[in-house]
């Protein structure tokens, strides 16, 4: 669905982002503008500012801001049209599809209602299982057994389904109605059409979307019965490999603690908020997806899966390392925690104490380390055929990080267990990937699976590419000699330069021929340039990016914020399909420009085009931060707060300028 511009500028001039905002933050006025604790960061003093005037939020320790659409993307983690939406409601618009048929408008107004329709009733039924908690001494008991307080209870809006078949009867008078099936709170016999309860003599934990609206619920027995845990089905609202139990309660503390805890079942996820860890979440009795973790990402950087020791710990380990490598970038964390296997997360912290559990958290096991152990395993790596299989393994692994410095650092390590050079590994992968896409018919060839790393340096050959393969030496003229190829200049490992002579493949490279440029456009040109190129780049990018991204001038800011929208509503689109969207839109001439002329090739290498948006976003970040420099010197000299902001801000400048620091 299309958006119109103007529906949502019409949008952003009705909604007020003080509102918007300050049912999630509490809010003070100071002067001009509001101020409170940012809820994207953990901080003591206000620094979080929301101006009436601009219509605009920003976070002077964070660097955060955003109209209210991006808030609630943000902070609520909805996608673009799901917060606009929401907006729309609040404020009575109705959101135009022009670009859609009638009956496909009339198909999706009637799913929207079902959804509605759904969650009411479902909210309805978490309302009568929390009263029937109240009522059951014996439910009570198994929640206060297990430490849960009233208002932890309160928080998770946990409840009971008492005994007998049709108790949701006295809820829902009209016991027949379809919707009951539908949202999974009643099972129909298809033999003779009979109805019950699908929950009964069970304490009830509520499953909410990040909107906080209920999609289903899962059960757990109190006594023996199997099967001990039950989930609601599939229904219109509710999808387990989407879905996370625990989400909508903890965003606020997953960016306050700064990182998201991801368990195995709903108590470990109730147990550990009332200890003290109320960003945890859990996946709903389905291993862990991709989708889960794309999601996690929406709310902080940094994820620990904890699971028991044992072998069903390290099986959803497992499954969860191949969920999280797509999303492994270098600016993310993935760890995974084991406890012993005679303790869940609740018995670990009750009998050594959460101190003891937060340590176990920060020195749980890197993605890379748990990587090379999954690689390794019933491998002997005394043999030489051990070490291949192990190789073997790894390639699958290997290939799906997304490229950068912990990829490249990986193979390196990959290589020196298999003992092999990193160099003939990239080959011997970059082989495999031909051999399976002459296989699928694709014939490629020396593209290596899952982006193999580029070279060291831009102007060398690919990894496992010959002087010939990459046109610089005559065709059945060996790269070891021959005239003509003799004359080029060469440059060895280590980077020094090396006169004109005879090139050996293994200590010296040859460098390739620049052709002529045209004139560089502008940073932010060229970023704009390779987003709309290559969309996928954005599911890349870490919260700062995106911040300074669409906090350029216009018309880049706002042509960075809608493509953003695109992503969340569509996923990656092509240009041409973008290019269609932009039609009548204000930052089609923008768009136009930078997509059109030689200067706009960007089909080359994805891995260095990679590279390339991240080396303009270090430099976007660079003139961002000594701005905001720039601001905080004339408040310095009196303000201890922004003398502290600015030499923060100087720590990162020289992070990213890639100063070493030394300790003092």
């Amino acid at each position: 669905m299309s958006i119109p511009q103007s529906f949502i500028q019409e949008l952003l001039a009705r909604v007020d982002v003080v509102d918007i905002v300050g049912r999630y933050v509490q809010l003070k006025k100071g002067g001009a503008n509001f101020m409170g604790l940012c809820p994207f960061h953990g901080e003591k003093s206000p620094s979080f500012s929301v101006s009436p005037s601009k219509q605009f939020y920003h976070c002077f320790g964070c660097g955060k801001n955003g109209n209210a659409i991006s808030f609630l993307m943000e902070h609520a983690g909805m996608g673009f049209v799901e917060a606009v939406q929401d907006l729309a409601q609040q404020v009575g618009l109705q959101v135009p599809q022009d670009d859609v048929s009638p009956q496909e408008r009339e198909r999706a107004a009637a799913q929207r209602q079902k959804q509605a329709t759904l969650t009411d009733v479902l909210e309805k039924a978490g309302e009568s299982f929390r009263k029937h908690l109240k009522d059951s001494p014996r439910a009570v008991g198994y929640f206060k057994g297990r430490g849960v307080s009233g208002t932890v209870a309160k928080r998770y809006g946990l409840g009971y389904a008492p005994e007998g078949w049709r108790n949701l009867a006295s809820v829902f008078p009209e016991y027949d109605s379809p919707l009951l099936a539908e949202s999974g709170l009643v099972i129909v016999n298809e033999e003779d059409d009979k109805r019950y309860d699908r929950f009964r003599d069970r304490v009830m934990f509520p499953i909410r979307n990040v909107k906080g609206e209920c999609i289903g619920f899962g059960g757990r027995v109190l006594g023996d019965d199997k099967p001990k845990y039950l989930n609601s089905p599939e229904t219109p609202v509710f999808h387990k490999g989407r879905e996370l139990y625990g989400l909508f309660e903890a965003r606020t503390a997953i960016r306050e603690h700064g990182y998201v805890l991801v368990t195995e079942g709903y108590m470990d996820v109730v147990a550990l908020a009332q200890l003290g860890f109320p960003n945890a979440v859990a996946t709903l009795g389905t291993a862990c997806t991709p989708d889960h973790v794309h999601k996690l990402f929406r709310f902080t950087d940094t994820v620990v899966f904890s699971f028991d020791g044992d072998a069903a710990g390290r099986r959803a380990a497992r499954k969860a390392l191949d969920g999280a490598l797509p999303y492994a970038t270098d600016t993310r964390s993935v760890k995974f925690l084991f406890l012993p296997a005679e303790h869940d997360p609740d018995s670990f912290i009750r009998e050594h104490g959460t101190d003891a559990f937060a340590r176990q958290v920060g020195e749980a096991l890197p993605l890379s380390r748990f990587l090379l152990e999954a690689a390794r395993e019933n491998c002997d790596l005394g043999t030489a055929e051990g070490r291949a299989h192990m190789v073997s393994n790894a390639r699958p692994l290997w290939s799906a990080l997304p490229d950068g410095a912990l990829k490249r650092q990986l193979l390196t390590e990959l290589a020196e267990q298999g003992q092999l050079d990193a160099r003939d590994l990239s080959d011997l992968w970059n082989q495999a990937a031909a051999q399976d896409a002459s296989r699928q018919g694709g014939g490629a060839h020396r593209a290596a699976p899952g982006g193999a790393p580029p070279p060291a340096y831009a102007d060398e050959p690919p990894w496992g590419a010959s002087a010939q393969d990459a046109g610089w030496a005559p065709a059945g003229e060996p790269p070891g000699g021959g005239q003509g190829y003799a004359a080029k200049p060469f440059r060895k490992n280590n980077g020094d330069w090396k006169g004109k002579g005879r090139w050996k493949k293994e200590d010296e490279r040859p460098i390739q021929p620049r052709l002529p440029r045209t004139p560089a456009a502008s940073r932010t040109d060229h970023a704009v340039r390779l987003l709309l190129s290559h969309m996928e780049f954005l599911e890349d990018l870490a919260h700062e990016d995106h911040a300074v991204l669409c906090a350029q001038a216009a018309p880049h800011g706002p042509l960075f914020t809608w493509l953003e929208g695109q992503l969340h509503e569509h996923g990656p689109l092509a240009w041409a399909v973008l290019r269609e969207s932009l039609r009548g839109h204000e930052c089609e001439g923008l768009a136009e420009r930078v997509m059109t002329g030689s200067h706009a090739q960007t089909e080359g290498d994805v891995q260095e085009l990679r590279a390339e948006l991240r080396d303009l976003l270090d430099r976007m970040l660079i003139e961002e931060l000594k701005r905001q420099q720039n601001e905080l010197i004339l408040l310095a000299a009196r303000d201890p707060a922004a003398l502290a902001q600015y030499q923060a801000l100087e720590q990162r400048l020289k992070a990213l300028r890639g100063i070493s620091l030394k300790p003092a």
